[in-house]
């Protein structure tokens, strides 16, 4: 590859991530401000939020910097590090959400149990690949931190689909106004896609198309594994 495209994938690389990372700073730094900083103190001003969050961005990209040494013990390149990440924090998220909009039975306190069983494991897995990153292991230890990342990302979701509906079962169920309009079983009556009878067909189609992208991604999953 010439040198000069090289250096145009690289530069289109860290725009792309650049423009990630900021989002994230900026969607976490507002998480803080409002969703905890504000509970607190629910007289600031906004001059004083847009402060406190600014001071959250210094700091989380502080913390961001100190981490930069241990990124390696995880992998020498950097996209499969993204990824890998990736792969430790979504699949509770992608069981819970998937699952909620699929099952009107789904209540939140399964959700919140898949979610910290989905955060357990995921950050288990993370601070063992750090602290065994160049130490030989066996057993149980070893099949758990030098499995693939993608292989543990589909186990992991598998254990947050089991823990949501199992203790979804075992409470009680949302009530029925909580759940109108937002799952495939608890479609909103009375709109006027419902009188002129085009929601059922708009559903169908939806969920054709939701079934021929899940059978794409295994089948480019088997392809290239």
């Amino acid at each position: 590859m010439p040198a000069g495209l090289q250096g145009v994938m690289l530069a289109a690389m860290l725009a792309a991530l650049m423009s990630s990372l900021s989002a994230v700073f900026n969607s976490s730094s507002t998480i803080f401000t409002m969703d905890f900083y504000k509970k607190f103190n629910p007289t600031a001003s906004e001059k004083h939020l847009v402060n406190v969050g600014r001071l959250a961005t210094v700091i989380m990209v502080a913390l961001s910097l100190l981490w930069i040494p241990f990124m390696s013990r995880i992998s020498s390149q950097l996209w499969i590090y993204l990824q890998s990440v990736q792969a430790y924090v979504s699949p509770p998220i992608a069981a819970v959400f998937l699952l909620g909009i699929a099952w009107k039975r789904i209540n939140g306190e399964g959700a919140l149990a898949s979610l910290l069983v989905g955060f357990v494991l995921g950050a288990a897995r993370f601070i063992l690949e750090v602290v065994y990153a160049d130490q030989a292991l066996t057993g149980f230890l070893a099949f758990y931190v030098r499995m693939n990342f993608l292989h543990f990302a589909i186990l992991m979701f598998a254990i947050c689909v089991a823990v949501l509906v199992v203790v979804s079962l075992m409470t009680p169920p949302p009530p029925p106004d909580k759940v109108e309009g937002l799952t495939f079983q608890t479609p909103r009556q009375g709109t006027v896609a419902d009188i002129e009878g085009s929601a059922p067909a708009e559903r169908g189609l939806n969920l054709v198309f939701t079934i021929v992208l899940v059978a794409t991604i295994i089948s480019l999953w088997y392809y290239f594994a």
